[in-house]
């Protein structure tokens, strides 16, 4: 996917898009840690507080509901 950095004020920002969010267990206001491994942008949500059963049950959801647009994604 690719995604193309926007000025906001003095600053730059990516935008994600819903699916994403979702996958990675956040919502808007929702804090995530930045780090930089290989050249590589990693981010990563600051506590993923569920427990795996139910962060398992919820990222099957996002991927029965978000099937195809994952499926273009991964193209």
């Amino acid at each position: 996917m690719v995604k193309t950095i926007r000025k906001v004020g003095n600053s730059n920002a990516l935008l994600l898009d819903k699916p994403i969010l979702e996958l990675l267990g956040l919502q808007e206001g929702g804090q995530v840690n930045l780090t930089v491994t290989n050249g590589s942008l990693v981010v990563t949500p600051v506590a993923l507080s569920a427990d795996p059963e139910k962060f398992q049950k919820s990222l099957d959801q996002v991927v029965r509901t978000r099937r195809k647009l994952l499926e273009k994604l991964s193209q």
